[in-house]
């Protein structure tokens, strides 16, 4: 065995086409998802619109925390494959579901779904590329994942407006969860024993921590760990609220199903292709600036969202919030890597993905609540002002002596030293 993406590539690339059809899987649902519950479902409530959100949220970040735990135990490849068979009933639940709560459960299978096989794919591509490429590892894993998600979003809008909200859209479901179950099952090799080699090669004495202990550092005991997790979960909050209001806003103002496609589309697609170059850079440049300025120009796009009046505005901030994502999101997870030891490094990321994913349920309650008493702008700015906090307390905790000017500007790598 030898670590680094080179040695390892065929794997790696089998990982990054398995997170692909991962992507895919709640790629079809953010373009069309909303528009369903509206036209066929007659739900007015944008609160009961997000309900799926709500749920899908609260279980992915569960099986987050429990899919790291499991990986640490049980090894990388049992709990992908268990993933996948959580997943496959998902698109045949929406295609016949008769009431809207049928849509909803089969996101909270989507939620585990997708907790364990992203979960799982992003620790199994951290213990092969060894620690000098994790943030090109995590940027390249973020790229499949996303890329998969703007593709399946527009092609679902696309076969919506063609076949209608329900049946084809769905039916590119069954195909992501078969093709992702048989490769995961046939062809994918365990790779905890890369992670016992790093610890080895790194003569890491560190003793082996309990579940507790590991949440609780992760989640507040720590201050640079606390600043990531609590970035991660702003960050899927903002995610949230684009995914279940932004295709009812471009709604409203006469978009029809191809341009929603092409608007909740381009911003995954970004984030997505975007995160190839921030990961890597991120690796040399450091983290910090990465993800203080990512989160700041994602509250900008979200007032864009809202302030503009055209496609060519809303095509322009679906872009601009892609690219602030793609600072943020491989980043969090390399300096979360970056700070915790091989031995429970797996059970640290899946406490981050937690709180991360966790923004999901927090961003639709938040959302849908302030869309119902205000209205949908008034939501868009209350949580472009929250990002943008957000940010800034990631400066400070992860910096605690920087000054303003030093956070978006500094380039020093500050890893070096474990938890």
């Amino acid at each position: 065995m030898q670590l680094g993406l080179q040695a390892n590539w065929r794997q790696f690339a089998l990982l990054v086409l398995i997170n692909a059809f991962v992507g895919g899987m709640v790629g079809l649902e953010r373009s069309v998802l909303p528009l369903l519950a509206e036209r066929e479902f007659g739900i007015a409530s944008k609160a009961a619109i997000l309900s799926f959100l709500v749920g899908f949220g609260t279980v992915k970040a569960i099986f987050n925390a429990l899919a790291g735990y499991w990986a640490d135990q049980w090894g990388r490849k049992k709990v992908l494959v268990v993933g996948w068979l959580l997943g496959f009933p998902v698109p045949w639940l929406i295609l016949y579901a008769p009431h809207w709560h049928w849509v909803v459960a089969a996101n909270l299978l989507l939620g585990a779904q997708q907790g364990l096989c992203w979960s799982v794919t992003v620790i199994a591509k951290i213990d092969l590329a060894g620690p000098a490429q994790r943030g090109l590892a995590m940027g390249l894993n973020e790229f499949a994942g996303y890329g998969a998600v703007a593709l399946a979003a527009y092609g679902a809008s696309a076969l919506a407006s063609s076949f209608g909200l329900r049946f084809a859209p769905f039916l590119l479901g069954v195909a992501f969860a078969t093709a992702g179950l048989m490769l995961s099952l046939c062809c994918v090799r365990e790779t905890l024993p890369f992670a016992q080699l790093e610890a080895r090669a790194q003569n890491d004495q560190t003793t082996k921590q309990s579940w507790r202990k590991i949440f609780a550092l992760v989640s507040w005991q720590d201050q640079r760990l606390f600043g990531i997790s609590q970035a991660g979960l702003v960050n899927n909050l903002n995610d949230g609220m684009v995914w279940g209001l932004l295709p009812l806003w471009l709604a409203v103002h006469g978009a029809n199903y191809a341009a929603i496609g092409l608007v909740t589309g381009a911003y995954p697609l970004v984030w997505g292709i975007g995160q190839i170059a921030t990961g890597g850079m991120s690796d040399r440049m450091g983290r910090t600036p990465f993800i203080v300025g990512g989160m700041v120009l994602q509250a900008l796009a979200l007032v864009g969202f809202v302030a503009g009046k055209s496609f060519a505005l809303w095509l322009t901030a679906s872009v601009a919030l892609g690219i602030g994502t793609a600072m943020v999101y491989p980043t969090l997870l390399a300096a979360i890597s970056d700070l915790t030891p091989p031995s429970w490094r797996a059970s640290a990321v899946g406490v981050y993905r937690f709180w991360r994913d966790l923004g999901y349920a927090v961003g639709a309650l938040l959302a849908g609540g302030l869309a119902d008493s205000f209205s949908i702008p008034v939501a868009f700015f209350a949580i472009a002002a929250l990002t943008f906090l957000s940010g800034i307390l990631a400066g400070i905790t992860m910096r605690p002596q920087a000054s303003l000017r030093q956070i978006f500007g500094g380039g020093e790598k500050l890893w070096a030293k474990r938890c």
